[in-house]
C-alpha cells in the first residue's frame, strides 16, 4: 500500500508500481480525497482525518492484510494515523522521507505550511535540481494539485501504535530537504528500525523506482517469513 505525499496523487508511484507489479506483487495506490484524479471533491471539507480514513477504508473494503504500508513525506502523517485503527494489519510500515508525528502534533507544527487562510494550499513549484533527470520538474508541475489546509493543520492523536508494527523502516533520500534528518537519526538509534539511505532527490519513488522496489521487496519477504 502506497501513500502518497502533499499536493501529489497515486500517479507519483507509476515507476515503483510497474517494477513491482512486474516481480507479482498485488499493490495498491490510492489516491487522498482532493487530490490528483480526486481533485474535483477539493471544494469538500476534507482535512486528514478524511485522508487517514481514505487508507483505511482501502484496506477495509478490499480485505487486505500482511500490508507493507508505505508513506511518503506527509504520507507519514497519514500512515500514522492509519496504524492508530488497523495497525493489526500492517506487517511493515516504511516512513521514506516522511514526517513521524508525536501525539497532538499537526503537518504544519512539524514543518508543512500552512500559511494562509484559503481553503487550499497551491503546490510549490520545483526548482532546478531537485530531481535526477531534469525532465521530471515539468511533468510533476503538470500533476501537483493544492492541497486541502485542513489536511495540514489538524492535529493527530498518536498512542504509538506504528512502533508496535513488526518491521519498521525509514527511507532517507539523501538530497532531500533536512527537515527528515532528525526522524532517520531517531530510527537509526532505534534497534527496532531498518534504516536505508537512497541517493535521490525527495521524491525517491522518481528518482529512484528500482531501489526503492527492492527496499519494499525485502519488507515484503520479512513479512513473509513472520507468518511462517
Amino acid at each position: 500500500m502506497l501513500v502518497h505525499g502533499a499536493w501529489a496523487g497515486a500517479w507519483c508511484w507509476v515507476r515503483v508500481v510497474d517494477c513491482l507489479a512486474a516481480n507479482g506483487h498485488r499493490i495498491h495506490t490510492p489516491t487522498l480525497s482532493g487530490l490528483g484524479e480526486r481533485s474535483h471533491l477539493a471544494a469538500c471539507d476534507i482535512n486528514l482525518t478524511t485522508h487517514v480514513n481514505d487508507v483505511i477504508n482501502e484496506i477495509t473494503w478490499k480485505d487486505l492484510d500482511d500490508i507493507v504500508l508505505v508513506g511518503h513525506s506527509y504520507g507519514g502523517m497519514v500512515i500514522t494515523g492509519v496504524a492508530e485503527h488497523v495497525g493489526e494489519r500492517i506487517a511493515s510500515i516504511v516512513y521514506m522521507d516522511a514526517f513521524i508525528p508525536d501525539d497532538g502534533e499537526s503537518a504544519a507544527d512539524l514543518g508543512l505550511s500552512a500559511d494562509s487562510d484559503d481553503a487550499l494550499i497551491p503546490a510549490p513549484p520545483t526548482s532546478e535540481g531537485d530531481y535526477l533527470n531534469e525532465a521530471d520538474r515539468a511533468w510533476v508541475d503538470s500533476k501537483a494539485t493544492p492541497q486541502p489546509s485542513a489536511t495540514f493543520t489538524e492535529k493527530l492523536h498518536v498512542s504509538g501504535a506504528y512502533q508496535r508494527v513488526p518491521n519498521k523502516v525509514y527511507i532517507r533520500a539523501s538530497n532531500g530537504p533536512s527537515i527528515f534528518d532528525n526522524y532517520a537519526a531517531t530510527a537509526r538509534s532505534d534497534p527496532t528500525w531498518t534504516v536505508h539511505e537512497v541517493e535521490s532527490g525527495h521524491d525517491v519513488e522518481i528518482d529512484a523506482p528500482k531501489e526503492l522496489c527492492k527496499i519494499l521487496e525485502a519488507c515484503a519477504r520479512q513479512a513473509r517469513h513472520a507468518r511462517t
